[in-house]
């Protein structure tokens, strides 16, 4: 009989190859997601946001806009929790518009998380494909009124590190969620199956 430790590896190999169907590799397009940014107010940021994800995207416009709703996602989230610390040490002066700025953000977060869910079922068959996108194109856009009010919101206070910080992560929040919609509206205006 032959040695058992030459076997498994031969063994390993046919149910490797032979028994594991062999399904093609998809074509990426490296320029696909450059592309894709470049009619964005941001395509530097939208770039170096995106590009980590290529492999998931390959040259599909709704994996893209599925992924730029994550990172705004993400991002909302992080200063979302961000502002609800800040609100325990808060002064006078900034507690009023850090409490409506956090309020804010809690309801963005609310409004990407379900066009991310929404995004996630496009092409399932459940509903109109054109509605679904319309209410992700919805949801994005008052995810993009509610954190510019909470810009808004700091304009009376004076200014200090609390002011910069905060007007500052809600700029970049601003910055993705734009990104984001521009990739969803592009979707929307040319919807294809994945």
């Amino acid at each position: 009989m032959e040695n058992p430790q030459f076997l498994f590896p031969l063994i390993f190999l046919f149910f490797l190859f032979f028994l594991h169907p062999i399904t093609a590799i998809p074509t990426i397009h490296p320029d696909f997601i450059r592309t894709s940014c470049a009619p964005t107010l941001y395509p530097e940021l939208c770039y170096a946001s995106l590009s980590r994800f290529t492999n998931a995207i390959q040259s599909n416009p709704t994996r893209l806009a599925r992924a730029a709703i994550a990172v705004s996602l993400a991002n909302a989230r992080r200063t979302a929790a961000y502002l609800a610390s800040l609100k325990e040490q808060a002064d006078p002066q900034v507690a009023g518009p850090l409490q409506d700025c956090s309020s804010n953000f809690e309801d963005a977060v609310d409004e990407i998380s379900d066009s991310f869910g929404q995004m996630k079922t496009l092409w399932s068959g459940a509903g109109s494909v054109r509605f679904q996108l319309s209410n992700v194109q919805t949801w994005m856009s008052a995810a993009l009124t509610d954190v510019e009010t909470c810009t808004d919101g700091f304009e009376d206070v004076d200014d200090g590190p609390i002011k910069t910080d905060v007007v500052n992560r809600a700029d970049f929040v601003k910055k993705v969620i734009s990104i984001a919609l521009a990739m969803v509206n592009y979707v929307a205006n040319n919807s294809t199956p994945p």
